[in-house]
């Protein structure tokens, strides 16, 4: 009988999505009166902590009654464990993962359609990097929780240079022939030529702790998405120099700072990771998540710095940061699949949203909170880097990181020249991308 009535569940299930395709999403509008829903279980590299209480904060505060079991996995081994609890129909109902992690699972998950959610609610509803999200027939994910790249800068190393404002623009780091740059005035050298002090960690991979963010970045600023859809629908990499927005100065850009013969020289692979040397007053500017905010302020109570946004192109390209998002997705194979959408519904409207973000002490995904604005000048930086945020679609961000490192040695040891360099790593992020898809 118990084996009868679930088939019989499942089957209707199966009817429903085929004959009525997006009507059981569209039940749900959103209301804190929120009906009687049953369990569902969710699968993510979001931190468990922040996930469970953030669930018990709104069941408390809005009288829900939502039932998650989060299970939290390790982002390598996420894809395995996956793949092998739906073969043993053992999957979750839902999965929260960043974007950088999305595009291998794509076809174990299932579409949002705009009959449930509009594009044009969706549009007015959260930043701009949440486009990447959809698709010409639904909504790939909910966005959940955006963190993007900031600059820490150390105020006394820049005080004391008679540097009175944080750098807006990357090219006051390198200055010109007639007026020396923040490197050059920043960064010390002993008499053998060795660093002791620098003022930009660029340039090599090996102790960078967000170097395919920052490489990243360079390349979004100018206009270049690093992944984008071929005309048969594929995504591939736009890490190319015949791009209509070539890479290349973004590359010469970055491996310049550990070129020992460039006048901008400050940086090496035998120096400690660039947190550790921000940490202890002898990196001037380090670049990192706005979520890096405490532990930066927990591990040298002593140091006197500051953030700023991310700096930008001072012409042409277009205005824009890295940002790590993570948003819920819906997994195909779930048999609950309208009542995961109602309760994923529930976590991320807006009144909820909010409160995350406060708990958190992040910047918010939507831009009606955004609007609303904050008192708080971190927040405030925080919130405006968010809005100029964006991401693209990748294998996982180990697989890209690999690759951007050996670009950027084979660049920096003269192995090739930069041109070649790139279509190298071009061939290769090509093969990896189509592996997953």
């Amino acid at each position: 009988y118990n084996m009868t009535k679930f088939q019989i569940t499942v089957l209707a299930v199966f009817i429903i999505a085929i004959i009525g395709g997006a009507a059981s999403f569209a039940l749900y509008k959103g209301s804190n009166n929120t009906p009687t829903l049953p369990e569902i279980t969710v699968w993510g590299t979001f931190p468990a902590s922040i996930f469970d209480k953030y669930l018990s904060d709104l069941n408390n505060s809005t009288g829900s009654s939502l039932k998650i079991t989060y299970t939290q996995q390790r982002p390598e081994d996420f894809s395995s464990a996956f793949v092998n609890a739906l073969a043993l129909g053992q999957g979750p109902d839902a999965v929260l993962l960043p974007t950088e992690m999305l595009l291998p699972q794509l076809n174990k998950l299932a579409i949002i359609p705009y009959t449930a959610l509009s594009k044009n609610t969706y549009f007015n509803s959260y930043i701009d990097e949440a486009k990447i999200y959809l698709t010409d027939n639904g909504i790939l994910a909910l966005p959940f929780t955006i963190d993007p790249l900031v600059m820490y800068w150390n105020r006394d190393i820049f005080n004391s240079a008679g540097i009175a404002q944080f750098p807006s623009y990357w090219d006051e780091f390198t200055g010109t022939n007639l007026k020396p740059g923040i490197v050059q005035k920043l960064t010390s050298k002993d008499q053998n030529g060795n660093i002791r002090r620098s003022a930009l960690a660029m340039g090599d991979f090996s102790n960078i702790t967000n170097a395919r963010e920052i490489l990243g970045s360079l390349l979004l600023q100018l206009g270049n998405p690093v992944t984008a859809r071929d005309s048969q629908g594929f995504i591939v990499s736009t890490i190319d120099p015949y791009y209509s927005a070539n890479p290349v100065s973004a590359f010469r850009f970055f491996s310049q700072f550990s070129d020992p013969t460039n006048p901008n020289y400050s940086w090496n692979r035998g120096m400690p990771n660039d947190k550790t040397t921000f940490l202890s007053g002898m990196l001037a500017t380090y670049i990192s998540y706005a979520s890096d905010l405490a532990d930066i302020k927990n591990k040298n109570v002593n140091l006197n710095f500051d953030v700023s946004p991310l700096p930008q192109l001072r012409t042409g390209g277009t205005k824009a940061g890295y940002a790590k998002m993570y948003g819920f997705s819906l997994v195909r194979a779930s048999p609950r699949l309208d009542a995961s959408y109602q309760v994923l519904s529930v976590l991320t409207e807006v009144n909820n949203i909010q409160k995350l973000s406060q708990s958190m002490y992040a910047p918010s995904i939507r831009r009606d909170v955004i609007a609303l604005g904050s008192n708080d000048p971190y927040i405030t930086i925080f919130n405006n880097s968010a809005l100029v945020s964006k991401t693209w679609l990748d294998i996982d961000a180990s697989q890209s990181k690999q690759i951007f490192a050996s670009l950027i040695q084979n660049i920096t040891s003269g192995k090739n020249n930069v041109e070649q360099a790139i279509k190298d790593a071009r061939d290769l992020y090509d093969v990896k991308l189509r592996q997953v898809q």
